[in-house]
């Protein structure tokens, strides 16, 4: 059998290139590719392997015509150069190296509070010119300041850990910090609302999802402490920058920090031009050390993966040997989409994560299946989320995840998972099970039994069970111009609760949601995405 071939298209050092050689992997090291897409998809056909930095971009157009691809890893954390799920249809395995620069972005934002807090770029610009303008540039300092920190994972406890150590009074809004994790690490935990009100600076960690765009929007900056200042090593598309802008000129936010922007590269953004702002361009991560480390990590991963088939950090499959794949396959999905599912509808902070397993799935290897549902529940604020490090957040964020098996009989069905999530203002609980065709279904929620398959785009409604509801409900839905491809209903008692998972054809519109919300049986609407 030849051995398998990795191509290189962006810089790596010759330390990780030769990680692959010393294992037996025919290695092609060209570094510049990437830049060259044409070029790239020439020539993609002949590897098993890519190693990629953030300059290559993989696409669809790209994995159509990498017939020998198996794996893609990308030296970093963020795969947004990546279509993990066109990856995934194809059977590409894609990496990352999730905590391969965290310290190294942490340090970046404290550098820009630093560089924020005494202008030290402006001064520097303003002394090579030969102006000495001493006077010009007051500062502030940071000693009994109150730094809020929005987002406490692995980043953003690094930065509350050194601010602490700096002295600044250290305040914490993360949904999925514990308020024994808070103690731990030493911050207070608060919601945004106060955050806003009390922080002299704010910076943000939090990866960019639905919930977290425009986290700082126009209505939330005018909710900051006059004179506040603002730094982003996060995620462009955190902070509305023409609202920000706005905020600057008005004088209500004293000066910002960022590293990241909506549109990268960035040659043109409203922030570049005002003075009280301070820019670097994406250089969260460009440390020798962090550069050299997650070059070492992705190298070691993609070497064991296609020397004898073992998966880390991998961000679309689990962790789990070639033997067990398929019969957990499906049941993997199954956790992971049960989990999004709750996930979805829970707004409050997460306290724990509790998984059932019943009948013959109790006898299988469950860790994966426990690392799929927890990534389901976090990943509708987590997007970076995998399910190698799902249950390490888990962990860090003070989220209890227990395991229960039952290996009795089950009646109707062989196997079924249930997975409660324990939120701070009420639990919810949804089952679900794997049939003959290898296809999950759910057939519980919140006690009640329903038979439904998962779709990429769903309604979940909870009703009273009235006359009326299902024609008006379709009427809603057929007025938008909304095709349904499934309609599935369950009712714990007639005329008592009832609940309707369906499945359409798309994204439904706020618009229709809000008309669905006033038929007068329906008690909550909401749409899911899997």
């Amino acid at each position: 059998m030849p051995a398998p071939k990795v191509l290189i298209s962006d810089a790596l050092s010759d330390a990780a290139v030769q990680i692959f050689r010393d294992r037996g992997i025919d290695t092609d090291f060209r570094p510049d590719l990437g830049k060259d897409k044409d070029a790239l998809a020439a020539i993609i056909g002949r590897y098993d392997g890519l190693a990629i930095r953030s300059t290559t971009r993989v696409t669809p157009k790209l994995l159509a015509v990498a017939e020998r691809l198996r794996v893609v890893g990308r030296a970093g954390i963020g795969v947004d150069n990546v279509d993990v799920a066109a990856a995934t249809a194809r059977g590409v395995i894609v990496m990352n190296t999730p905590h391969g620069n965290a310290v190294t972005t942490a340090e970046h934002a404290v550098a820009l509070i630093f560089a924020l807090a005494r202008q030290i770029p402006q001064a520097d610009a303003s002394t090579r010119a030969g102006r000495w303008e001493k006077n010009r540039f007051l500062g502030i300092e940071l000693t009994g300041k109150t730094l809020g920190v929005v987002g406490c994972g692995n980043i953003g406890a690094i930065v509350a850990d050194r601010a602490i150590g700096l002295k600044l009074r250290v305040i914490a809004y993360d949904p999925f910090l514990s308020p024994e994790r808070a103690v731990e690490i030493g911050v207070e935990k608060v919601e945004l609302d106060e955050l806003l009100a009390r922080a002299d600076i704010v910076t943000l960690h939090v990866p960019l999802t639905d919930k977290t765009r425009n986290i700082l929007s126009a209505e939330a900056l005018t909710r900051t402490k006059r004179g506040v200042r603002i730094v982003n090593c996060a995620r462009g598309g955190l902070v509305d920058e023409a609202a920000l802008r706005a905020a600057l000129e008005s004088g209500h936010v004293a000066g910002a920090a960022l590293d990241v922007f909506a549109v990268e590269p960035a040659f043109e953004n409203p922030l570049f031009t005002h003075p009280n702002v301070v820019c670097t361009p994406h250089l969260g991560a460009s440390t020798a050390e962090a550069q050299e480390k997650v070059a070492l990590q992705v190298a070691e991963q993609m070497a064991d993966y296609l020397a004898t088939g073992a998966v880390r950090n991998a961000v679309n499959v689990p962790s789990i040997s070639a033997e067990e794949a398929p019969r957990l396959r499906p049941f993997v999905a199954l956790c992971e989409q049960l989990g999004s599912f709750l996930g979805q509808l829970t707004d409050a902070p997460v306290k724990g994560i509790r998984i059932t397993y019943e009948g013959q799935v109790a006898g299988m290897n469950t860790r994966a299946l426990t690392a799929a549902a927890v990534t389901g529940v976090l990943r509708p604020v987590l997007s970076e989320i995998n399910m190698v490090s799902a249950p390490a957040i888990a962990r860090e964020r003070g989220i209890v995840v227990d395991e229960i098996k039952r290996e009795g009989g089950l009646g109707n069905f062989e196997s079924v998972v249930r997975i409660v999530v324990e939120a701070e203002d009420m639990p919810r609980d949804a089952a679900g099970t794997v049939f003959h065709d290898g296809k999950p279904r759910v057939v519980e929620i919140r006690g009640i039994e329903i038979e439904a398959p998962f779709a990429p785009h769903m309604l979940y409604v909870r009703n009273h069970d009235r006359p009326g509801f299902i024609g008006r409900f379709g009427t809603v839905l057929g007025e938008a111009g909304v095709n349904v491809g499934t309609f599935n209903l369950g009712r714990d008692a007639e005329g008592g609760n009832a609940i309707a998972f369906v499945a359409v054809d798309g994204p439904v519109d706020e618009s229709v949601l809000a008309k669905i919300a006033a038929i007068p049986q329906v008690k909550r609407v909401r749409p899911v995405r899997f």
